[in-house]
């Protein structure tokens, strides 16, 4: 990436040397053009909020910024584009959405995220460190900006405007109002769960900003729920776990099980949490924020829950999916069953097959497909 401050070797995480998609995009390339062309004074406290691999944070590494992310993905992105580019360790200060953010702040660069949720909250959160000479400038690909984005920038910090658009990127220029009243931050939200579900009928869910479908229980989810294996597995992980709501039901099913909840995203495991603490289950759980199933010991798992995504921020890819399932099979028991719930022109069962040597339907309708594959 050729910036006003230098050229960056960048890469997403994981890194794949078959991976087809770049650490940066148009947006990232016009913020950082912006600010050298406008002169912004970078010597205060500079926050990057969203900075999806890193790019930004990179470039901008001599101003000592500090990133702010949901994506542990991201995160570790950062951290390894900052060495493989010979930046210091400390030169940038790594926080994550459920982090305490800075009490003050000088320039808040903001790369708008897919939900608007996630931009409501952290805006809310980092506003009372926003003061009046402040400089606010947000970026990103015209079809990621729309009205309802503009309107919760200049709701939350003041008169908002737009740029012209360059190579499909445009940027977000507001200017904060001190005296703006702010609305109150209404997440984490919470909700109960329908009668139909199983053994989580009418429990409540918690839902941090940024989860999917964070205002209502998603139609892939609720029919999985009605669809899951009979009790008595003893160790469980809800991969990809989201709002902790699939685990948390085999928690109540069976209170012997032994449930680890894995996602990247660090708003979805504080959802996890705080859902299954909510309900009061007896059994015992695990919260980890990660890659996949890294660092879960190899043949330890008796069942394996998922519902993988099959989008990397606007980009439709299967990686993810696949990097799932191949973790699923590493970490099972011999005999042990990976569940898979999807939209049914994913084809997932082809890929089940040709890493199990089997998969079997268990339930489907016009849109999903629950499917089972198991460790021989």
């Amino acid at each position: 990436m050729t910036t006003p401050w230098g050229e960056f070797a960048l890469t997403r995480f994981p890194e794949d040397p078959r991976e087809r998609l770049r650490a940066w995009d148009a947006s990232d390339e016009y913020l950082l053009a912006h600010l050298a062309e406008e002169k912004v004074p970078l010597s205060g406290t500079v926050v990057v909020l969203g900075d999806r691999w890193g790019a930004l944070v990179t470039a901008l590494a001599e101003h000592r910024p500090t990133q702010i992310t949901d994506s542990f993905l991201a995160q570790e992105a950062a951290r390894l584009n900052l060495a493989r580019n010979g930046v210091e360790t400390g030169a940038v200060r790594l926080l994550t959405t459920q982090d305490a953010p800075p009490e003050r702040v000088d320039v808040l660069l903001v790369r708008v995220p897919k939900s608007l949720a996630l931009l409501e909250d952290q805006l809310l959160r980092l506003a009372p460190a926003v003061h009046q000479g402040t400089v606010v400038v947000g970026t990103g690909m015209v079809k990621e900006i729309h009205t309802s984005t503009l309107e919760l920038f200049e709701r939350i910090l003041g008169p908002t405007r737009t740029s012209l658009a360059v190579k499909k990127a445009r940027l977000i220029f507001s200017t904060p109002d001190p005296s703006l009243e702010r609305p109150a931050d209404p997440w984490p939200y919470s909700y109960a769960l329908p009668e139909d579900v199983g053994p989580v009928a009418g429990r409540t869910v918690v839902n941090h900003a940024g989860v999917f479908c964070a205002d209502r229980l998603d139609i892939g989810t609720r029919f999985f729920l009605r669809h899951l294996p009979a009790p008595g597995a003893r160790r469980v992980v809800d991969l990809g776990c989201g709002n902790g709501v699939v685990g948390t039901a085999v928690a109540v099913a069976d209170p012997d099980a032994e449930v680890l909840f894995v996602d990247e995203s660090f708003q979805a495991v504080a959802s996890a949490e705080a859902t299954y603490r909510a309900n009061g289950v007896p059994g015992h759980a695990e919260f980890r924020v990660g890659d996949g199933l890294t660092g879960v010991p190899d043949g330890s798992v008796d069942l394996v829950l998922n519902n993988p995504p099959f989008h990397s921020h606007q980009a439709t890819t299967d990686a993810t999916a696949w990097r799932m399932f191949t973790g699923a099979k590493r970490v099972l028991r011999p005999g042990g069953e990976l569940w898979v719930v999807g939209n049914r022109h994913l084809g997932y069962h082809v890929k089940l097959k040709r890493l199990f040597g089997n998969g079997r339907l268990v339930a489907s309708d016009p849109k999903f497909v629950v499917l089972r594959a198991v460790k021989r």
